[in-house]
């Protein structure tokens, strides 16, 4: 059976960001590797549905979907996943960008085995904490995982597992890709996708960083979800 990949994006407010990736990501995939582009908005009050909405007119080879979601990542990609027909679901967040023929790489790891992993990540930043937390993305260890570096999957592991975690405002990436840790099913890809460093910029790099890193810590010694997000609302958003 030929593998096709499912493109799951998230969004809420990405008109800066929605019809760039679209574009590239048109431009730097094959067709036949793409079975569809899917961007879930989670109620955006911006330009972004209109954007996506023109791309989808003037779209001739590639197939991208919008659909609209209750607000919250875990559940606008659970319906991006259910409405998919790729075999392989490739959950990217609007503002990383894949490496060029992700696909390929992607589709050349499903045909190892490998059913899910990601990519090593770099940020858009030369700040020296930025540029180590980027290199460290290439090794395997769980703690340099997240939601950044993009994820793929097969369906029919996404569906065994029970897709995301709903209850998880934040943190519903790292949630699964605990699961497949679990299982020793993830692999990190040598390429480098890029991602923004916005949130730094917007919040300070070491503020966010200790608050990442302390969110790390409670969910390791057990925390609920809403304990994670009420953190995360008091500390971050």
């Amino acid at each position: 059976m030929r593998n096709t990949i499912s493109i799951i994006i998230p969004i809420v407010n990405e008109a800066k960001l929605i019809g760039t990736l679209l574009e590239y990501l048109t431009q730097h995939s094959h067709i036949h590797n793409i079975a569809e582009i899917i961007v879930v908005d989670g109620g955006s009050n911006d330009a972004s549905k209109t954007i996506v909405a023109n791309k989808i007119k003037t779209s001739n080879k590639y197939s991208i979907k919008l659909l609209e979601s209750q607000k919250g990542r875990a559940k606008q990609m659970n319906l991006g996943a259910k409405t998919a027909t790729g075999t392989v679901l490739y959950f990217l967040h609007a503002d990383s960008f894949p490496p060029r023929f992700f696909c390929e790489h992607i589709i050349s790891e499903i045909k190892k085995g490998n059913d899910a992993g990601c990519f090593k990540m770099k940020f858009n930043s030369n700040h020296w904490w930025l540029k180590l937390a980027s290199w460290l993305t290439h090794f395997s260890w769980r703690a340099c995982r997240g939601g950044d570096q993009s994820q793929f999957i097969t369906k029919l592991l996404f569906n065994e597992l029970g897709g995301f975690n709903e209850r998880f405002v934040i943190y519903e990436d790292n949630d699964l890709i605990n699961r497949l840790y679990a299982i020793k099913k993830f692999v990190v890809i040598q390429h480098w996708l890029t991602t923004s460093a916005r949130r730094y910029h917007k919040n300070g790099i070491w503020k966010l960083q200790y608050h990442f890193f302390i969110i790390y810590i409670k969910k390791w010694l057990g925390a609920s979800a809403e304990t994670l997000y009420k953190y995360y609302i008091k500390n971050i958003s």
